[in-house]
């Protein structure tokens, strides 16, 4: 069955590294509402960073959306941190020593995420989305990336031909064949992983300039929009540990925090404002005007997750550990740091079963979004 009918619908899916693996728990409760043979139910598929991982994994199974959401459990309830950056004491000291000396002229980052090079080519099949994008199944997938040496936000897309590319300031959209390099430059966090090299610039993860997160799902002709944004409640610190100046792993958290969600929730405060003002036009007027009604739906996580990635501190590598420890984050350190850094297979799927029980309990939404009975 193809996703044709469904051609409206789109999915965000906003960065934040390991954390990302909450949006397969979502996924996953979103794929029990329909039969197991269905395509995508949202053809444009959107992502950034970890999530344009995921969004290109789904992409390259979208003629079966259960089996592309089992492949992708699969994958993060069987992570390992050296399967993303370098977790070995060899691997860390040659980083750390790099940062020190900077004589070899790499990028600058606390880790190298080269074993996240080998994944990608070991488990996506890329050569498949074109033929999916050819039989209907999918209409456009795109992931977004940080250009940095003519700072702008590229939306890096492979998808229908008669989709136009776009152009706003500092931002713009950019056909192209999606390959391994796309997603590692999408995927690459400022200061923990090094940037990547496509054509003649660099690039960095997307969520860093993207001022407009949900342009991209509009601009390929989404108008309805499934939105996993991965801003979790955090607890309030008590007064004492308030009076502390913050170190920089608190201002590493805090920097990590609102590039990958601040953006997108003013984003969506500022496409509820427009919805609202186009409501007050006659609808016989609406025609006249550039502006349409974009629905969403927003799915975010009802724990903290910072909380829940100090509890399985120590199943992260020892040499990783050390790393960290170096900028100040611990088992006990409040920054958000760990919760980014932690590609293990406990965290992620106590991330994973935390998605799937908060969208069962927005079941009744998420049907009434797909206009399911």
């Amino acid at each position: 069955m193809t996703s044709q009918h469904l051609n409206g619908y789109g999915l965000q899916l906003s960065g934040g590294g390991a954390r990302a693996a909450y949006q397969i728990g979502v996924l996953k409760a979103v794929a029990e509402l329909y039969p197991r043979n269905h395509g995508l139910p949202f053809p444009i598929l959107c992502g950034t960073s970890a999530g344009a991982i995921n969004a290109v994994t789904l992409a390259c199974y979208a003629s079966c959306f259960h089996l592309g959401v089992r492949k992708l459990e699969y994958i993060w309830r069987h992570f390992q941190t050296h399967q993303v950056y370098r977790a070995d004491p060899v691997g860390v000291s040659r980083q750390l020593l790099r940062l020190l000396h900077r004589g070899d002229g790499k990028p600058p980052s606390l880790f190298d995420s080269a074993p996240l090079r080998d994944l990608i080519h070991q488990v996506l099949p890329l050569e498949r989305l074109e033929r999916h994008i050819e039989q209907g199944y999918l209409r456009a997938v795109t992931l977004s990336a940080t250009r940095y040496y003519h700072p702008c936000s590229v939306s890096f897309y492979q998808g229908h031909p008669e989709i136009v590319p776009w152009r706003r300031s500092r931002r713009f959209g950019q056909p192209t064949t999606i390959t391994a390099e796309h997603l590692m430059a999408s995927a690459a966090i400022p200061f923990v992983f090094p940037s990547i090299q496509l054509d003649n610039d660099h690039y960095g993860d997307g969520s860093v300039l993207q001022m407009s997160p949900l342009s991209p799902p509009i601009h390929l002709g989404a108008e309805r929009i499934l939105v996993v944004n991965l801003d979790s409640p955090h607890r309030a610190l008590p007064l004492t540990q308030r009076r502390r100046a913050p170190d920089s792993s608190d201002i590493a958290g805090h920097l990590l925090d609102t590039i990958f969600s601040d953006t997108l929730n003013s984003d969506l405060e500022r496409l509820e404002r427009i919805n609202r003002s186009l409501s007050l036009i006659p609808p016989k007027q609406r025609p006249s005007q550039p502006l349409k009604v974009i629905e969403t739906l927003v799915l975010k996580p009802s724990e903290d997750i910072d909380a829940i990635a100090r509890q399985h501190y120590r199943k992260l590598p020892w040499a990783v550990r050390w790393m960290l420890k170096g900028i100040g984050v611990d088992g006990d350190s409040e920054s958000s740091l760990l919760s980014y850094m932690m590609f293990e297979a406990p965290y992620c799927s106590t991330l994973i079963e935390l998605g799937y029980h908060d969208a069962l309990a927005r079941q009744g939404e998420l049907k009434h979004f797909f206009r399911l009975n």
